[in-house]
């Protein structure tokens, strides 16, 4: 009988991955079965084949599980995860409703939140960013400014004691992050195109990065969309903090919070307690899950 050991994935790529076993030896691993289901962060039982190979076997119950969707198929991005740290930057552009699904996401999974204004130091456009990210601050998010390449001090307490996963657009310099926090990472970066004005795609898997004993990050690649087909639309609303203190109190019980009378939500939004633009990106999750509910 082949001996089992137990790890964590630390590395995904395709229908391979990386798992690092308990005394820090890593394996390079498939799965058994033809259809792959493991993310990094997840911790795994692996048959061992030779030296530094091994074949999945198992998967321990996970704490969480962060993933995108459509109507068609689920993209995996981390598991176990304690915090979603959701990456923008003052160029290239990036979109503000890309930040609210990954956000929508880290609330559906309760993970701990918070956004990142990188590259600050690029001053040309700084005010239109913070001003675009005004209304994830106004929702009670966390929006951290910072500058990657020069000073990492301000995230590295907001680290400590997490399983943190960055997510967002190509270009927005998460690799930039992990360099910083974790030196011999050396994840690749490569320069934004200036003529697309968006992100090229450096990282091409996800990886987990030890910062040390009790912290780790996850890079994941760069992302255009984010799918939220996975959250039950009658647990959307309730993934917008700034809805919560208000839900149950519309005159219907079922109110979609969308043209119906008395609903507390449309009104909070008519007098600027709530962010149009975040009530709009609701509008729009909402709809998406119930085209998807159809097929």
């Amino acid at each position: 009988m082949k001996r089992v050991a137990h790890g964590r994935i630390v590395a995904a790529y395709g229908r391979h991955y990386d798992v690092e076993l308990t005394d820090h030896h890593v394996l390079h691993c498939f799965p058994r079965a033809k259809r792959s289901a493991y993310a990094c962060g997840d911790v795994v039982g692996v048959e061992l084949s030779g030296d530094d190979r091994g074949v999945i076997v198992s998967l321990e119950t996970r704490s969480s599980l962060l993933y995108r969707s459509d109507a068609f198929r689920k993209k995996l991005i981390a598991a176990n995860a304690t915090q979603v740290i959701v990456v923008a930057a003052t160029e290239p552009a990036f979109n503000e409703e890309l930040v609210s699904r990954c956000l929508v996401a880290a609330e559906h999974q309760r993970l701990k939140p918070l956004v990142v204004l990188n590259k600050v130091d690029l001053t040309a456009r700084l005010c239109g960013a913070r001003q675009r990210l005004s209304a994830f601050g106004a929702a009670g998010y966390q929006v951290l400014e910072l500058c990657a390449k020069t000073d990492i001090g301000p995230l590295r307490s907001l680290l400590e004691g997490q399983l943190s996963v960055l997510v967002g657009q190509s270009g927005m310099g998460k690799s930039t992050l992990v360099n910083a926090l974790v030196p011999e990472a050396r994840a690749r970066t490569r320069e934004i195109s200036e003529v697309l004005d968006s992100g090229k795609h450096t990282t091409t898997l996800t990886r987990l990065y030890r910062i040390d004993e009790r912290s780790a990050i996850i890079d994941s690649p760069g992302m255009q969309g984010f799918g939220l087909v996975h959250v039950p639309s009658d647990e959307l609303a309730n993934c917008f903090p700034e809805f919560r203190p208000r839900l149950g109190r519309c005159r219907f019980r079922d109110c979609r919070h969308d043209a119906e009378p008395d609903c507390r939500i449309r009104t909070a939004v008519m007098s600027n307690e709530i962010n149009p633009m975040r009530h709009a990106h609701y509008l729009a999750f909402a709809r998406e899950l119930n085209t998807a509910s159809q097929w």
